[in-house]
């Protein structure tokens, strides 16, 4: 699926070039974030940063280009033999980090243990019927009905080598809902750009150029250091010292500061994550809930009234510092799909919630916990400060549970949650991704696999097979379109906000922004 011109441009962020530089001396590359890759596992964790670091090591049989289009990857091309069936021309003289060369028996086999027990990947897969290997650098993948998006959804499906893992037992990916953890965990051998040196999980993980890759690196860095430094003035601090060359994310309120300094810059862009509130709307009794016997989730005007007590305007004013797009969709502008007509939120009317909250049987509101990370989205901890004191002025207590991403992704992938904060970024830049995954009803195969408050309308999940399938593009926009419509009348999640994307960098350096938030360290050069 293509998205337009226009779209393209305003994913893509800024290609920026602080200062015309040349390549021909390698050289050391320092990053911080808020956050780690949880695991070097590239099937454990279907997040932004975690995607975003392991690609730069692991590779995909689609690519995705500087500006955010479609391109070969490991796959050299590819195309359909039937409605169902998709045969894809592997690269051939491509080699794993260890030698091994790559081949198509590495394709089936890491597809399939994308599809497996343990994998965070399988909303990617899950309408995949069959990998089926033709010859050494040939497969051909059988879809349950037409999928004419398939290459794109194949773009986040990293591809691990077959043999490694069978050496290493590492043919199940690590589940960190369970806490299982392999050799994938701390180690990998991929085809990328750059190979892995040494992991510190949440201190420093160092990566080194990969002098055998396959393809081209524009930049000229040799080694990238990525560290972990989660406080924000710390993290701006390192930067505007020069301790560190990249930081991401910028604190919104710190972009003057670092703009002013003599070395440094920030890099502020649209992003296409959309961050949003959901329940879990499918127990009968809440896990963390003052009310006993029944869930109040289940119940619309209680969703309505959360909806409504939360002061969208005052959280970009004072939270986000102007850094936000509110929203009332579960997708952004530049994501195909997107509706500017149905972008309407429900007014903020506290007064309207509390009467809903009296009509649904809560004239003095309830307690709820709300689970929320805080270091992975930006002032994410704050915005859930904010959402708790609006309810409190409804009558609901909120028990704030703010915590590292560490622990708080294992928790509510599990489901061990009864409110929660989320980000999602569609990695096909489409809308059926996000419906495929936040949307459709929970099964046992990876469908609805984020859908975690478990919110089901089986017209929803009728009008997401049939998009997946369909070719006429203004059919296709007219059925996305319906499914936002249901879910807004079902007020199935509460939309936030997009939040903007805000790197902060030497003024040494040359990078790609991205508007999926993705860093390839091939495009990086510092001077």
């Amino acid at each position: 699926m293509r998205t337009s011109k226009l779209s393209r441009s305003l994913m893509a962020g800024a290609l920026v070039s602080a200062m015309s530089l040349g390549v021909a001396n390698a050289a050391t590359v320092r990053i911080a974030n808020q956050g780690d890759a949880l695991s070097m596992d590239p099937h454990s964790l279907n997040e932004s940063l975690q995607l975003s670091v392991t690609s730069n090591v692991y590779e995909s049989l689609v690519g995705v280009s500087k500006d955010l289009k479609f391109e070969p990857g490991l796959a050299s091309s590819w195309k359909q033999t039937s409605p169902t069936v998709w045969r894809f021309e592997l690269r051939k003289n491509v080699r794993f980090h260890d030698d091994t060369p790559f081949t198509a028996d590495d394709v089936v086999f890491s597809i399939n243990r994308a599809a497996g027990e343990g994998s965070d990947m399988r909303s990617n897969t899950n309408d995949i019927k069959e990998v089926r290997k033709v010859d050494s650098h040939t497969i051909e993948i059988e879809t349950k009905a037409p999928f004419p998006i398939l290459p794109n959804v194949l773009s986040t499906v990293l591809i691990m080598s077959k043999k490694w893992c069978e050496d290493n037992q590492a043919t199940k990916p690590v589940d960190r809902r369970k806490g299982i953890e392999n050799a994938a965990s701390f180690r990998a051998n991929g085809t990328g750009p750059y190979r892995l040196r040494e992991r510190q999980p949440n201190i420093r993980t160092t990566f080194v150029r990969n002098g055998n890759y396959w393809g081209k690196i524009e930049g000229n860095v040799d080694e990238v250091i990525f560290s972990v430094i989660a406080n924000d003035p710390t993290r701006v601090a390192a930067l505007l010292s020069g301790e560190i060359d990249i930081m991401e994310p910028v604190p919104v309120q710190d972009v003057p500061r670092i703009n002013a300094g003599a070395n440094t810059r920030a890099l502020v862009a649209p992003e296409l994550r959309t961050i949003f509130l959901g329940m879990d709307q499918k127990r009968d009794e809440l896990l963390y809930s003052s009310v006993k016997g029944k869930n109040p989730f289940k119940d619309k005007r209680v969703r309505q009234a959360f909806y409504q007590a939360i002061d969208i305007e005052g959280i970009k004013r004072t939270v986000m510092r102007g850094a936000s797009n509110p929203s009332a969709l579960m997708v952004g502008p530049g994501i195909n799909g997107y509706s500017q007509e149905l972008n309407k939120r429900l007014p903020f009317d506290p007064e309207a919630s509390k009467k809903l909250l009296a009509e649904a049987g809560y004239p003095t509101g309830f307690t709820v916990d709300m689970n929320c990370p805080n270091d992975r989205y930006v002032n994410d901890g704050q915005i859930c400060e904010a959402v708790a004191a609006n309810l409190a002025r409804v009558g609901v207590k909120i028990n704030l549970k703010a915590e590292t991403k560490g622990t708080y992704f294992p928790k509510i992938l599990r489901r061990d949650t009864s409110f929660y904060l989320l980000g999602w970024t569609p990695s096909t830049y489409d809308a059926h991704n996000a419906l495929n995954a936040l949307m459709r009803c929970v099964d046992d195969k990876g469908t609805g696999q984020f859908n975690l408050g478990a919110y089901c309308n089986p017209k929803v999940d009728e009008l997401t097979v049939k998009i997946q399938s369909e070719t006429d593009q203004p059919k296709r926009n007219a059925m996305i379109k319906e499914v936002f419509e249901l879910h807004n009348a079902d007020i199935g999640h509460l939309p936030l906000h997009q939040q903007a994307l805000a790197w902060g960098t030497s003024k040494k350096v040359t990078l790609v922004q991205r508007g999926d938030n993705y860093m390839p360290f091939k495009s990086i050069s510092i001077k």
